[in-house]
């Protein structure tokens, strides 16, 4: 804290006051006490002057939203296999947001835990810091696209979607669109979208409409979405979302308009959600493995002396035809 109260030109006992959350302190003070914390890298730790030999039973989890049920169900694995060695996770939501992701964890490593997982493997800077400063576990989860700080969890979003391009391509259809969320926040789903891009385009076919919506993915958003793209003077045959909440609402508008699927235009989405079997036709779909993603990070988190040097864990996707295309 000597150094923190250095950096920030402030007192020691203002740096404390901060870190602790106790009496007033201006937000234009408090902004650069926690900006000179990160640029040396100090993690105030909220168990100091407690029992220093006490081992603490929580792992911290980062997810990017609750909003999706995808995500429930990496929690679900991921509490599964804790709870079997008596830990718990803490979670914190960033909303895919990499400045909140940072501020989450600056937070969660002040209670110091066995651990931390990650949603996908782009990070700050600062955050990349702490994390090397400190040699907390590290599992980063859904993505391996990339150069993992320690290992990653998941499957090739870029692989996917290449898959998916080559499947529309084969079942004949040249002309195609793409519906998002999140204004393309979510950058698993824009690492899809890019490699299903290149591989449309490499194949000599055309992506005729690129549409994203800046809310969050939901079958309404993809039920409107939907309408406008089909309502154009020159509609793609077949349309590709960025998940299965947005495919289900296109399959809702095509079934109440008359609009035939496939004949008239095909469906896709990706994650192989569980409700799609309730729809009245089965939709084309990437099956991923969220509760094994979420066991298999925890596993890795509970077990540093196991030996496990990979630093890519590939738990695979597999894409599913059905009725929509």
């Amino acid at each position: 804290m000597h150094d923190v109260a250095r950096v920030a030109g402030v007192s020691q006992m203002t740096v404390s006051r901060v870190m602790r959350g106790t009496g007033y302190i201006s937000k234009d003070v408090r902004d650069g006490v926690v900006r000179a914390a990160r640029e040396i890298g100090y993690v105030h730790n909220r168990l100091a002057g407690g029992n220093a030999t006490y081992d603490n039973p929580i792992v911290g989890v980062v997810v990017p939203t609750m909003q999706n049920r995808v995500f429930t169900e990496v929690l679900s694995g991921i509490n599964a296999t804790l709870g079997e060695s008596g830990l718990r996770p803490v979670f914190g939501v960033s909303e895919y947001a990499l400045d909140h992701e940072e501020d989450l964890v600056f937070d969660l490593l002040s209670w110091r835990p066995r651990g931390l997982i990650l949603p996908g493997l782009e990070h700050t800077a600062s955050l990349r810091k702490i994390i090397a400063q400190t040699g907390v576990r590290v599992a980063e989860i859904m993505d391996i696209d990339g150069d993992p700080i320690a290992a990653s969890f998941g499957f090739s979003q870029a692989r996917a979607g290449a898959e998916m391009a080559h499947h529309l391509l084969a079942q004949g259809y040249r002309r195609i669109g793409y519906i998002g969320s999140l204004g393309g926040l979510d950058l698993r789903a824009q690492k899809r979208f890019e490699a299903f891009q290149r591989t449309v385009r490499a194949a000599g076919a055309a992506l005729v409409d690129v549409t994203r919506a800046e809310s969050a993915s939901s079958m309404v958003a993809g039920r409107r979405m939907t309408a406008a793209v089909l309502g154009r003077r020159d509609p793609p045959e077949a349309i590709y979302f960025a998940n299965d909440d947005l495919a289900a609402g296109a399959l809702m508008h095509c079934l109440a308009e008359g609009v035939d699927v496939p004949q008239d235009v095909a469906l896709a989405g990706f994650n192989g959600l569980d409700f799609l079997s309730a729809l009245p036709k089965r939709v084309t779909t990437t099956l991923t493995p969220r509760f094994d993603i979420g066991a298999a990070a925890a596993r890795w988190i509970l077990n540093p002396e196991a030996g496990d040097t990979a630093r890519v864990h590939d738990l695979g996707s597999v894409l599913r035809p059905g009725d929509t295309t």
